[in-house]
């Protein structure tokens, strides 16, 4: 009879010869398929009533595939069972408000209670949350998420923060209390007026100046000239150290603060700079930088990790050594 299993359906070479098609009952409706050293049978639903054991190896074909799949059922049910919800965990936060339209109303301490376990693990999340499901009033700045822009900083338990870095106390008898960066003009809420801010920084031109540009067009500097300005060029201008500064709070009006102070070191310090000399003297009075007394809050308060009172400190030494 020969090896049947080779042989499909059709015209030419392969075809099943007619005295064997006869043998097993064959019709062009029926195919011969060997698959993993056996032979297995597919027949139409039109197949010759001649071959009746056609239709029996499809049907227990079939079953065998329903049992199979039978056996898998359960495994497929387990994966679509839920997680087991988690208790509710209520926490209050009480959240500095006050609204220019109705300044003849004090600034108060407005409570929200919210469920931990609904809400992301940061302060920024917990405000999110009260101000889309609770209290679209309330106004408070933010962009990145990630502590890199800056327009978070609040002052949360009493620390200058990025609210999109701090991590909500899940204590749930502990409040929280947020309030805006401390001794300035306030917009709205948690949004403070920073214009004061903005325009010293302006003051001490942050950015390159070289009266001498280079005939390659570009500016050389060695590994060592760049390590020189770690730790002053991820300064974020949050304005954390700065509001946490006693001297900034009672002379913001002449002295620069601890952030612009240690964005004018990061230029004085980089060597494609040509104007660190212009730029020392332009501190060189009694206000601009000697406001500094080293109380050190604005090293302890950055949410970067950065020093600014080494920066100042910097300035200090090259202005001595110059006099």
């Amino acid at each position: 009879m020969g090896d049947v299993g080779r042989y499909r359906e059709g015209r030419g070479r392969g075809s099943v010869p007619s005295n064997q098609r006869a043998m097993f009952g064959h019709t062009k409706q029926t195919h011969w398929v060997r698959r993993d050293s056996s032979l297995s049978q597919y027949t139409h639903s039109h197949a010759c009533p001649n071959g009746p054991h056609l239709h029996s190896a499809a049907t227990s074909t079939m079953q065998s595939y329903a049992r199979r799949a039978a056996l898998r059922a359960p495994a497929f049910t387990r994966s679509l069972a839920t997680a087991t919800e988690k208790p509710v965990l209520m926490k209050e936060f009480k959240i500095y408000r006050w609204n220019p339209d109705t300044p003849e109303e004090k600034p108060t301490l407005q409570s929200y209670k919210i469920d931990l376990n609904q809400t992301g693990p940061m302060i920024l999340d917990a405000l999110i949350k009260i101000k889309n499901e609770i209290d679209p009033t309330l106004t408070f700045r933010r962009s990145c998420r990630e502590g890199i822009c800056g327009s978070c900083a609040m002052n949360i338990d009493g620390q200058n923060t990025l609210a999109c870095l701090c991590r909500i106390d899940r204590a749930p008898q502990k409040d929280s209390k947020i309030y805006p960066l401390p001794h300035m003009y306030i917009v709205k809420d948690l949004v403070p007026d920073l214009t004061q801010f903005y325009k010293q920084y302006k003051s001490i031109q942050p950015w390159l100046q070289n009266d001498n540009p280079p005939p390659t067009g570009e500016h050389l500097q060695s590994p060592e000239d760049r390590k020189k300005l770690d730790g002053l060029y991820e300064c974020i201008l949050c304005a954390c150290c700065s509001t946490s500064c006693p001297s900034y709070w009672w002379n913001q009006d002449e002295y620069l603060g601890p952030a612009a102070l240690m964005q004018a070191y990061r230029w004085i310090a980089d060597s494609r700079d040509t104007h660190g000399q212009e730029r020392k003297e332009k501190m060189q009075n009694d206000m601009s930088m000697y406001r500094c007394h080293t109380i050190f809050n604005c090293s302890r308060t950055c949410p970067k990790g950065l020093n600014p009172a080494a920066a100042i400190a910097n300035i200090k030494l090259e202005l001595a050594a110059n006099a």
